[in-house]
Formats: C-alpha cells, structure tokens, sequence
C-alpha cells in the first residue's frame, strides 16, 4: 500500500441519514475524519415503529445536508476526495434509493469512483476501521433488522454461520417495548426498565437451544412475554411497575442466554482468535456482559466498536467502501438500490423480513 485513501461515505437504509469521510493511510491506518448522523426518531414515534414512507421522505430531505455537514466537518472538499461509497442495500428502499441517487449524482458531477457498500459489511468490516484487525475473525451482527454470525475472511468473502430465522434482537426489543407500554426505540428503553427487574421470576423460553447449529429465533420469545403480561393483568387486575420492570429483565436475560450459547458453539466448532460484535443491541450492557465471559472462556478477544459506530453510521460504509475498492475496483452509474443483499452468496436465504428492513 503506497497511497492514502479518503472516502465519502453516504448511509440512508433504514431511519438515520449518515455522511461521514475517512481516510486510509499509506500504513492501512484510518482515521475518521467526519461522521454527520441525522434520526428520525421523533418523526416515527407516535407510530410505534418506523414508517418507510415517512423514513423515505426525509432522506430525501437530509442526505445532501449531511453531506455538506460532514465536509465542512473534516475540512475537506469534494476535490479532496478519492471517491464516494454508498449504502446500496439491503434495506428500506426508498432510504437506499435516496442515497445512490445522491452518490451518483456527485460521482457523475465530480468524476470520483462509485462504490456500492452492502450495508452489512459496513458493520462487518467495523472492527478492522476501529482496531485493524486482521482477518479471519468472527463477527456477531447483531441490530434491529438483522442477527447473523459470520466469518469474516475478506472484503467481500462472508461465511453464514447461522443467524435469526424470523424477528431480529432488535426486533423484538422494540415489540416487547410497545406490549409493555414503554418507548421507542425498545432497546434502550426495555435496558432501562430491566435494571430494577428481577430476571428470574417470570420464565421464559430460551428458543432454539434444545436445537443444534447457530440459527436463532426470537418471535416466540416476544409472544411469550405478551401471554405472561396478559397472565398478570387477569390475576392482578392490572400491570404494576415492578411486573413491568420483571418482564423486562426477563425478557433481557433471555436474549442474553441465546445469544451467549450460540456463541459458545460458533466459537468452538469455527475458532478464531477474534469476536467482534456491531449493531445497536451490542450496545446492551448485559448482552455485552454476557458475550464477554464467553469469549474469556474460549481465550478469544472480545471487540464491539464505540457505541456511534455499532449502530448505523456512514464511518463505516466509507471504509467498507475503501475496502472494496482497493480489492475488487469501483462500480459505474448502473449502481441499483437493492432491498435484499445478502453477504453470504452461497448460503440459504434466511426465513422472513423485519420491521427495519429486509434480511439478508
């Protein structure tokens, strides 16, 4: 490696519009030079979840914002530049198709190199922009609309080990907040309630582990802590606070459980000397617990990036992009948003869509 690299970076799949720039030096060291997020939040909260139409919408609204933010930010210029990567998929697809659009225009406007980023490896190559990693390792992926285990051995060479054949982590966390009345998003909110609940005394299944493999499942864990919520209203004549704040340390320590044994098994049957975790629930703070003794017991290093970094962010599509170019070159203006786009080329599809997009 001879040359630096900077990169724009353009993030719009789901329901946070992202710029950011970053640059690779000659040693392979990057550094992040900018990284504008704008949510949405607030425009999806009083209907329980996020709207594609109206998380469309503003990316339309925000994107070329963002970008001019994260500009000025790093204080460079599109002449500064040695391209431009883009969230082309998976995901809601008018998000997507507000990104390339905006990609396109500014490679076609400027002359810099296109570069298409699956959304997935922008979470899957994290942990080599933040630590430098080398590969192989195993990464956990583990957010709102997806949950998968890979192997990670290059760029753009993904193994599938297993992964959520219906809701996602993230998923569930978010239904289980709107069962029980609390605020979205789910995952903070339930984190929040669970720590003055006692996780053991409502049971709830553990789904899947009487099972071999890696795959997951959490949409009848959510379904049971709607029975047990329905079960303590009809005894109690109503849901206290204490009852609430049970079924949410219940309900955490359930998908802390799973999570932590699949794990156990992908790291014994595929060893690796690193696990790397990335998505918005790897910000829960018993999961991560939780994953961290696993990987001690398997003398393996435990990786999660910074917070800004594990949930949805253009830092990390930029270095996915610089990635991808370096190895396999940049795309042209044909560049199409695609709302499924698996990693894994070989494996099976995996069962079912999720509520913040589709899975892949």
């Amino acid at each position: 490696m001879s040359q630096s690299l900077t990169f724009l970076g353009i993030e719009s799949s789901c329901d946070d519009t992202a710029a950011a720039l970053v640059q690779r030096g000659p040693d392979g060291v990057a550094v992040i030079l900018s990284s504008v997020v704008q949510g949405q939040t607030a425009l999806h909260a009083d209907f329980g979840g996020v709207v594609p139409e109206i998380a469309a919408r503003a990316h339309a609204e925000r994107v070329d914002i963002c970008v001019r933010e994260a500009l000025a930010a790093s204080g460079k210029t599109l002449a500064d530049l040695d391209g431009i990567a883009v969230t082309a998929g998976p995901g809601l697809i008018g998000g997507v198709l507000s990104g390339v659009m905006c990609a396109k225009g500014l490679s076609a406007a400027t002359g810099l190199p296109l570069v298409g980023v699956n959304h997935l490896a922008g979470h899957a190559l994290t942990p080599r922009l933040t630590d430098g990693i080398a590969f192989p390792y195993l990464m956990l992926l583990v957010s709102g609309g997806h949950c998968q285990f890979l192997r990670v051995d290059g760029p753009e060479d993904y193994t599938r080990l297993g992964g959520s054949i219906d809701d996602a982590p993230g998923e569930a966390f978010d239904k289980v907040a709107k069962i029980l009345g609390l605020p979205q998003p789910g995952g903070p909110a339930v984190q929040a309630e669970a720590e003055a609940g006692d996780a053991k005394r409502i049971p709830l299944p553990r789904p899947l582990l009487d099972r071999p493999g890696y795959d997951l499942s959490f949409s009848g864990l959510k379904t049971a802590v709607l029975r047990a919520r329905d079960g303590l209203m009809a005894g109690l004549g109503g849901l206290r606070r204490q009852d609430r704040a049970d079924l949410c340390a219940a309900f955490q320590r359930a998908v802390a459980d799973v999570l932590a044994e699949k794990t156990r098994r992908a790291l014994r049957d595929h060893p690796v000397s690193v696990l790397a975790v990335a998505g918005g629930v790897a910000a829960n703070r018993e999961i991560r617990a939780r994953l961290e003794v696993v990987c001690a017991e398997q003398g393996v290093r435990f990786l999660a990036p910074p917070l800004p970094l594990c949930t949805d962010n253009a830092a990390m599509i930029a270095w996915a992009g610089i990635e991808r170019f370096q190895q396999s070159g940049a795309d042209d203006l044909t560049l199409s948003a695609r709302p499924r786009w698996p990693l894994d080329q070989t494996s099976p599809a995996l069962l079912g869509s999720g509520k913040k997009g589709a899975k892949a």
